[in-house]
């Protein structure tokens, strides 16, 4: 009973404390990946400093443009790099964003302050000499996602500077997988959906993907993603605007780029994001065990 009572105040506390899980040490830098980098500090409207990496192109490799990273709600940059160090080898460089909070930027995250975290980041992106004259796609994946489709609808101009979007592993309703994983617990089961009801969801992607009208997009979601259910992916790709693709993979929650396959695929989608239509059968998706 204690257990749900301390759920329940936070619940009523907001989302924020549930959708955010913040690790401020960085365990490693990209180095350790044998990726060259460089720290990048910017600053939010609100003054919060925010840290961030830039992911140069691999030497020698004609740059075929830039890619924003907004990583999921756990860990840092570190424990995000699998979603975006195979990238500068195939030609395109990535700004990989800490929100507030998070490693060593500033701060502490909630809603809506995160949404000034990527404006900065699109600021510097304005700015920044080596991306000038690329592509510009921004990946967000799981929370990231979330974030990304709410901010992009609410700025139309940011959005028009980005030649695709690519999602993966994105909750449609924060209040959904709140109940789904509320149903996961035999201790907050009887009470998930009133529990459920106490998360905002004004928020969540699902309200707000309607708006993404032009802009190519990628949707990602594992048949097996046991933290976000595969009907959100559904969801959200039956509600945005074309041109957009459902790509259905295997594997874990956000393991997405573990497997060549879906890197081809991403590489595929930014090649011709309005031509592209991903891989049409289900039967044609690898399975977990074949891909390793």
């Amino acid at each position: 009973m204690r257990a749900l009572l301390v759920l329940a105040l936070l619940l009523l506390q907001g989302c924020s404390s549930l959708l955010f899980y913040p690790q401020r040490q960085l365990p490693f830098t990209p180095e350790r990946a044998g990726l060259a980098y460089r720290d990048v500090q910017l600053t939010a409207a609100d003054g919060t400093r925010l840290h961030a990496w830039w992911l140069p192109a691999k030497p020698g490799v004609a740059v075929k443009g830039t890619v924003l990273h907004l990583h999921g709600n756990g860990g840092n940059l570190a424990t995000h790099l699998g979603g975006s160090y195979w990238l500068p080898e195939q030609g395109y460089q990535v700004l990989m964003l800490d929100y507030r909070g998070y490693g060593l930027s500033e701060g502490a995250p909630k809603l809506p302050d995160v949404y000034q975290d990527v404006d900065a980041a699109f600021a510097w992106l304005a700015t920044a000499p080596e991306v000038q004259g690329t592509p510009l796609v921004l990946l967000g994946q799981s929370l990231g996602g979330a974030i990304a489709v709410h901010y992009l609808a609410e700025h139309g101009l940011q959005r028009e500077r980005l030649s695709a979007l690519v999602l993966d592993g994105v909750p449609a309703s924060y209040r959904e997988v709140a109940r789904f994983t509320l149903g996961n617990a035999w201790l907050t089961w009887p009470l998930q959906v009133p529990l459920s009801w106490f998360v905002p969801d004004g928020d969540s992607a699902i309200q707000a993907i309607g708006g993404l009208q032009g802009l190519p997009l990628l949707i990602y979601h594992s048949i097996d993603d046991a933290v976000v259910p595969l009907s959100n992916g559904v969801r959200l790709y039956q509600a945005a605007p074309p041109p957009r693709v459902f790509q259905p993979t295997r594997g874990g929650h956000v393991q997405t780029f573990a497997d060549p396959t879906w890197r081809q695929v991403m590489l595929l989608f930014m090649g011709d994001p309005h031509g592209f239509t991903g891989l049409r059968r289900l039967a044609e998706v690898p399975s977990v065990e074949s891909a390793q």
